[in-house]
């Protein structure tokens, strides 16, 4: 028997009522639940990789695996709700928007847990949940949009990295309690990066700004989000 009819066997031997969720776990996430409730983790780690692949050396979340994942979990009759756990750096903004508005149209009950620190783009991500948390520990880095590689100087460049920017803000002011004047002044604040413009946001700093909902641990995230879901019943 060779290797494709070995691949054809075990596909043939595979459970006929295997559910979504077994699909998603082998990806590395985890599915928990208390009592009769089921949750789904999705952790978003390192750098939000987007239409281009990154070394093997870093750590990233591909948005290709993320965004059919969601679909899934959304549809899926046997999940109550969702926990996304950040720990990232940023990334690609584009995919990182895409992932957020993904997660912001969920009907199921969404809670975000920021861990370590939840930079750049992770900042839509973090607050496209229904709840968003950090713990006292974290930051969040609020900066403009930067490029890397060989940028034409054209004012169509400025014009398309100011619309860029624009989308961002738009999709967390909508999301958070953030005044749109508050968090220009924190990306365009010159006195705190030393090479960049921006501004670094520790755990109880994001909540006084109205950028997160709450400083908290997971104990409190998970109990958010299981008391939403009991609420949604």
């Amino acid at each position: 028997m060779n290797e494709n009819e070995i691949m054809e066997a075990e596909d043939q031997t595979a459970p006929a009522d295997q559910k979504p969720q077994d699909s998603l776990t082998s990806m590395g996430s985890v599915i928990t639940h208390r009592g009769d409730r089921i949750i789904y983790c999705l952790t978003v780690i390192g750098q939000i990789e987007g239409h281009f692949i990154l070394p093997p050396t870093n750590k990233t979340t591909k948005y290709e695996h993320v965004i059919p994942s969601l679909l899934a979990i959304d549809e899926d009759e046997n999940i109550d709700g969702l926990l996304v756990l950040l720990n990232t750096s940023g990334g690609d903004v584009e995919a990182g928007l895409a992932i957020a508005e993904m997660i912001a149209g969920m009907k199921k009950p969404s809670v975000s847990l920021v861990l370590g620190g939840g930079h750049s783009i992770g900042i839509p991500l973090a607050v496209a949940c229904d709840r968003s948390f950090i713990v006292s520990t974290a930051s969040m880095t609020v900066h403009p949009v930067r490029t890397t590689g060989l940028t034409v100087g054209a004012p169509q460049t400025y014009r398309y990295l100011q619309k860029m920017q624009n989308r961002i803000i738009r999709f967390t002011v909508e999301n958070s309690h953030i005044s749109e004047e508050k968090y220009r002044e924190l990306v365009l604040n010159t006195g705190e990066l030393a090479t960049d413009l921006g501004t670094v946001l520790e755990g109880k700093e994001a909540v006084d700004c109205g950028l997160i909902d709450a400083v908290g641990t997971l104990h409190e995230a998970t109990d958010a989000l299981y008391a939403m879901m009991e609420h949604d019943e």
